[in-house]
């Protein structure tokens, strides 16, 4: 194991996946799982967005993406809506229930976070966000 621990790359890997069960064990009651979360939180940010962006911007596939909204569109919490631009398009936008539920979450999304990173000080967790951020940010 001590291989694997020298390799930055891998240790992100094994911190996602307990990030992601984390939090998808905190949002199982709601039926609904990280990759709708992310979706939900994209739209909280935005006016609306195309299907295709959403892929783009989330790195998911397209065909994962149509079967994300549908799920979010069943309870409720965001809606397809015909673009403004482009009658041929739809729009996914976040609905009031779409918003509620985020802020419902945001308490329990930031236990998650304090579960992860609970050996690191304020300083180091602003520290790890912020480089997060630059190798993130990357095309």
């Amino acid at each position: 194991m001590r291989g694997l621990h020298a390799d930055t790359g891998y240790l992100l890997y094994r911190l996602g996946l307990r990030s992601g069960q984390v939090f998808n064990s905190f949002l199982q009651e709601s039926g609904l799982r990280l990759r709708h979360y992310a979706v939900l939180r994209f739209l909280a940010g935005s006016e609306g967005s195309l299907q295709r962006e959403l892929s783009a911007r989330l790195g998911y596939d397209p065909s994962a993406i149509v079967g994300l909204v549908d799920d979010l569109e069943k309870l409720g919490f965001a809606e397809r809506r015909p673009s403004p631009d482009d009658r041929r398009s739809r729009i996914v936008v976040l609905t009031g229930a779409g918003q509620a539920f985020l802020r419902d979450t945001d308490e329990a999304g930031q236990r998650v976070t304090n579960e992860l990173l609970g050996p690191l000080d304020p300083a180091e967790r602003a520290t790890l966000h912020a480089l997060l951020l630059r190798v993130a940010d990357r095309p």
